[in-house]
């Protein structure tokens, strides 16, 4: 899959300088990141719906404008495909592939250095 989002990305991005009367890529590129924004909230949304109803072929195709729009996102974004597998990667070996980090996780060794001294205060204060 990551291939495909690959190419789909090298695909888009050469579409940037295209015509926006015939090209749907370079119109939306040039609507500004608010409107991409919008646009990937929509088809979240409509997978969302699709999936309550029990509808796997509209999820399917519903999966695939999520994910065009989100590499669309991107390239507005300056975020290459390789930026997010990195992450992926970094995911993986902190709690496996299928689990998603939470949120109190700090990346940021600095914070996570406060945050520690601040639990330690407040045990010390009891």
């Amino acid at each position: 899959m990551t291939d495909s989002i690959s190419r789909l990305y090298q695909a888009a991005l050469a579409c940037r300088h295209d015509d926006p009367s015939t090209s749907r890529t370079a119109r939306l590129l040039r609507s500004g990141r608010s409107k991409m924004a919008k646009k990937l909230a929509e088809e979240a949304v409509e997978v969302v719906i699709d999936a309550m109803h029990g509808d796997r072929e509209a999820v399917i195709k519903e999966s695939a404008d999520l994910i065009y729009n989100l590499v669309v996102l991107w390239i507005s974004s300056g975020i290459r495909p390789e930026d997010v597998w990195k992450e992926m990667d970094r995911r993986e070996r902190l709690l496996g592939i299928a689990e998603k980090v939470p949120k109190k996780l700090v990346d940021d060794t600095s914070r996570r250095k406060i945050v520690i001294l601040e639990g330690r205060r407040a045990r010390k204060r009891r």
